[in-house]
């Protein structure tokens, strides 16, 4: 049986900061937790600037595996974490629920976005930390 809890990062059009942080969690906390990103409404593409930076700064290739979806297309989940954009998501059912506050770096500079980039990569840290620990 999986124990591992499901969590998901939550933004408006599920295109950057959501998709970065459900990266980081993929790439960086798969053996703490199970991540996925949503958005209450989606966009046909992930950010270029998202692809571009995480792939030349931070080496997280943002493939095809990574697209737009809807919070329907996700499973159930334990944790929820919106990214800082006043998403409500009163349709999911959820244990946890964090706001993370975090600014859009969407058209800012590279070293905006990589700003914006390194404060996800810390939060979702945090949370594997968190969530071992509360495992253990």
């Amino acid at each position: 049986m999986n124990s591992k809890k499901k969590v998901a990062f939550i933004c408006v059009h599920n295109s950057c900061r959501s998709q970065i942080a459900e990266a980081f969690a993929k790439t960086y906390a798969s053996d703490q937790f199970e991540s996925y990103s949503a958005g209450t409404k989606i966009k046909d593409t992930i950010n270029a600037d998202a692809r571009r930076i995480m792939k030349d700064y931070y080496g997280i290739d943002m493939d095809d595996r990574y697209y737009s979806k809807t919070m329907d297309e996700i499973p159930p989940i334990d944790y929820m974490i919106s990214m800082g954009c006043g998403v409500s998501c009163p349709s999911v059912e959820q244990g946890f629920y964090d706001d993370w506050g975090l600014e859009d770096p969407s058209g800012k500079s590279d070293e905006e976005f990589c700003r914006i980039i390194d404060i996800i990569y810390e939060k979702v840290m945090a949370l594997a930390t968190s969530l071992k620990e509360e495992i253990e």
